[in-house]
């Protein structure tokens, strides 16, 4: 067992359909429909579970729950020419790996939390499989790699060819690299690639590999689910602020809840107390605030379902 690997939540051994290659590829995919998606109530406690008892089963349902996410996620990355099946094995080893970091009193979602993970791990397993890339190493390098094609069709610059100047300087600018990198880059990608993205991946001739590129941006499904989860954890958090009487309320707001932070130095000189006494309102704060809102999600959804 890789070092990896074995920092890695034990989920069980029946935590993970099979998947073997791409022949199993759509068994799995219907396979992993058939795990529920958990509440926020629910996730909550199972990471609860987990983080504080190291609960291999909640660890699981956490897994299983969000395999779907992988799978989706990885269909973003087929145009680079690897097996899908791969990219989502990669993607589930960044999902156990969000498991084990995941922090539910922080108030996010794991599935917002998980899916840089996720990406990463495909992302490095990709750099790992392009003998073009090995060198590509530094944060500004794969940040170039994984957007240089699409930049490229962006502004109409054919696949196989070099950059007019004038692009190579857009290109630079935009992702905030240097513009030999770009040329360089560029033109290891030309020479490394196995085959042309521009080859019809049907025997009928249509659909390009090119087609499959991933989109850098976010999926529109995901903006409006992003943006709804924002302002319902926004209302609960003002509604569940009520539960905080005023030097809770304040101290938790300026240790936690606005860009520049005060220390707690500056506040116990504000409130004349100790470092230690502002340290422990603003702990007794945070968990009455999580609390309020449990409590304020849980009587809504069943005032919904009533």
């Amino acid at each position: 067992m890789s070092e990896r690997e074995s920092n890695l939540p034990a989920t069980g051994s029946t935590v993970m359909p099979s998947l073997s290659g791409e022949q199993g590829l759509n068994r799995y995919l219907a396979e992993i429909k058939k795990f529920p998606i958990l509440t926020a109530e629910q996730e909550y406690m199972l990471a609860k579970r987990y983080a504080e008892h190291q609960d291999p089963e909640a660890a699981k349902q956490l897994v299983t729950s969000h395999l779907r996410l992988v799978a989706k996620i990885a269909m973003g990355y087929r145009g680079y020419g690897l097996p899908v099946s791969e990219l989502i094995a990669e993607g589930n080893i960044g999902l156990m790996q969000g498991v084990k970091k995941f922090e539910p009193d922080r108030g996010f979602r794991l599935a917002t939390y998980a899916m840089w993970w996720i990406k990463a791990s495909i992302q490095e397993f990709i750099l790992r499989s392009w003998s073009l890339v090995k060198m590509g190493t530094t944060a500004a390098q794969k940040k170039l790699f994984f957007n240089l094609r699409r930049m490229k069709k962006n502004l109409d610059a054919y696949e196989d060819s070099d950059l007019h100047p004038d692009q190579v300087r857009k290109i630079a600018t935009d992702l905030g690299v240097s513009e030999q990198e770009v040329v360089n880059m560029n033109r290891r990608m030309m020479m490394g690639g196995d085959a042309s993205l521009n080859i019809s991946f049907n025997e009928d001739g249509e659909g390009q590999w090119q087609d499959m590129l991933e989109d850098a941006g976010p999926l529109q499904d995901q903006i409006v689910e992003d943006a709804q989860e924002a302002s319902t954890r926004h209302a609960l958090l003002v509604e569940a602020m009520d539960s905080l009487n005023d030097r809770e309320r304040h101290i938790l707001t300026q240790r936690r809840l606005i860009d520049d932070p005060k220390t707690l130095e500056e506040l116990s000189q504000e409130y004349n107390v100790s470092r230690e006494r502002v340290r422990q309102i603003e702990v007794r704060a945070f968990e009455k605030l999580q609390k309020a809102m449990i409590r304020i999600a849980t009587d809504k959804r069943l005032l919904a379902a009533a």
